[in-house]
């Protein structure tokens, strides 16, 4: 395993270890449905299942037809907050983080 591989098995454990891990997809969860990704994905959805009609689509095919939405809609804001999230749960002891600090 090299170096990268490494280390993010090290951090990936911290945080399951933690329970940072559960805690940054609750966080996840809630910021994509704060700001309406969520309901986009849902209404894109309903207009496929639309134009297709019920009895033509499947789970896959809404997946394939979703899946690239998802991602072009996807906010700059969460990577980069999910990514502070998790530098703070390694770098930062368990006393400190439950001050708020």
């Amino acid at each position: 395993m090299n170096k990268d591989a490494q280390m993010r098995a090290a951090i990936n454990q911290k945080l399951i270890e933690t329970g940072e891990r559960e805690r940054l997809k609750e966080l996840l969860r809630a910021k994509l449905i704060e700001c309406g990704w969520k309901d986009q994905l849902k209404a894109h959805c309903k207009e496929v299942i639309k134009e297709k009609g019920l009895e033509h689509v499947t789970v896959d095919d809404l997946v394939a037809e979703i899946t690239p939405k998802g991602r072009e809609t996807g906010f700059v804001m969460l990577p980069r907050l999910v990514l502070n999230s998790c530098t703070q749960a390694v770098l930062l002891p368990q006393p400190t983080r439950l001050l708020g600090l």
